[in-house]
């Protein structure tokens, strides 16, 4: 018996892909680089923006007259904050890019090459400024290499922190490596006694803690042993318990011509601006009265010409660069990112209230900047890299992922049923 079998029917060969489907893809492509970002990242970008350009107006304005007097031009000295500014924020943008596993893989040599350039101000490259030696002078450019410790220190922590997150109930492994490495890093700026930089450094130490769920009992040692130690640091120093004494007397007008005058005259300034000020431009503290009037005390120069106004405006960025980050640190499924933004948003915002402080004499001088607004080219680098991991970190978050996910497939559903049309 024989059977018929069907006959075999030839599969016509695969057509080609058309051009316009290299052309959907590459399109595709394109979307996910310019889908839309999560609110967090425009509240980051943005707030980081609008404080760098303000201050950027304030340092123009504190340091005019004293550029004037020198025989250069007004604008002469804020170019170069200009310059570092026109580095930086593409570099924000740049690292607001980078994926969450490079800055996971580059922890341990951020922070090795954070220590050898900090080591670079005890050789012939170091300047002594004012009996601090934490600047070095490299071409002409002089440039602080403790700035970059505080980003290569969070980085770390957030890398070891998040290593160990099974670990961290036991003492000994929230201890090791974290306290004797965070010392050692202390130490290198405290050799060149700088109290200031050492605080905020401690401030990532202890965020980063926090921010790990380490158990309280655990995260109180830390706390008071760095307290005692810097305590310990003040009171060997008589100039700077000569601060701290101007700090808690009332009666600073005895000292005036020694240590109560920088605060003296940054107080005045404050107060003689009211509510809405003097008007940009019109400080009478920049002629040379107040020192460090672009610097730390940039703060005293905005409450001047700007008045109450303009504090409360430069406090509100700040507040809704805190809740930006702040938001990135609750929607994160990511210990490492949620250790790595919590140490670098109390560095910036903790320094920032430490510099406010300062100004309204309710801290004792610190010397420390006012992040993004005083002048400093290497404190302005940075603080916008460090908001460009803030804003890698805020692209990572899932709701992000899944939004730009949805907005892809809705965007090729689109053309696909547009192309459907076309057919018909």
């Amino acid at each position: 018996m024989t059977t018929t079998q069907p006959p075999r029917t030839r599969e016509s060969p695969t057509p080609p892909e058309p051009p316009a489907r290299r052309g959907l893809a590459a399109r595709v492509s394109l979307g996910r680089v310019f889908a839309p970002v999560p609110s967090e990242f425009l509240l980051i970008a943005s707030t980081a923006l609008l404080l760098t350009v303000f201050g950027l107006v304030m340092v123009l304005s504190a340091t005019s007259a004293t550029a004037t007097a020198q025989g250069e031009a007004p604008w002469e000295m804020v170019l170069k904050q200009v310059m570092f500014a026109a580095v930086s924020i593409p570099l924000m943008f740049i690292a607001s890019r980078l994926p969450i596993t490079f800055y996971k893989k580059i922890a341990w040599p951020a922070l090795i090459i954070g220590v050898a350039v900090q080591m670079l101000v005890f050789t012939p490259l170091g300047i002594d400024n004012d009996g601090n030696r934490n600047w070095i002078n490299i071409g002409g450019v002089q440039a602080q290499p403790s700035e970059f410790l505080k980003l290569g220190l969070a980085l770390w922590l957030a890398f070891v922190l998040f290593r160990k997150q099974t670990l961290l109930s036991k003492w000994q492994h929230v201890f090791i490596p974290v306290v004797p490495v965070s010392i050692a890093v202390f130490a290198t700026v405290l050799a060149g006694h700088d109290l200031g930089t050492v605080i905020i450094l401690v401030l990532v130490l202890l965020g980063a803690l926090f921010f790990s769920n380490v158990k309280l009992r655990l995260f109180v040692i830390p706390l008071l042993v760095a307290a005692a130690g810097l305590a310990a640091f003040a009171i060997t120093s008589p100039n700077r318990m000569k601060r701290i004494m101007s700090f808690l007397d009332q009666d600073c007008l005895a000292d005036y011509l020694n240590s109560c005058y920088q605060p003296l005259h940054g107080i005045w300034g404050l107060a003689s601006g009211g509510v809405f000020g003097l008007g940009l431009g019109n400080s009478r503290e920049k002629y040379d009265w107040l020192p460090a009037a672009a610097n730390d005390y940039i703060f005293a120069i905005v409450g001047e010409e700007l008045g109450l106004i303009g504090c409360a405006v430069v406090l509100t960025l700040f507040a809704l660069f805190a809740v930006g980050a702040f938001h990135v640190i609750r929607k994160t499924d990511d210990p490492f990112v949620r250790i790595a933004a919590g140490g670098i948003t109390v560095w910036i915002i903790g320094q920032a209230l430490i510099n406010i402080g300062v100004v309204l004499r309710v801290l004792p001088v610190l010397g420390v900047p006012l992040p993004f607004m005083s002048q400093g080219g290497t404190s302005l680098l940075s603080v916008l890299l460090a908001s460009g991991v803030l804003l890698a970190f805020a692209r990572s978050l899932p709701a992000s992922v899944a939004r730009r996910e949805a907005a892809i497939a809705a965007a090729r559903a689109a053309r696909e049923r547009a192309k459907l049309r076309a057919v018909r």
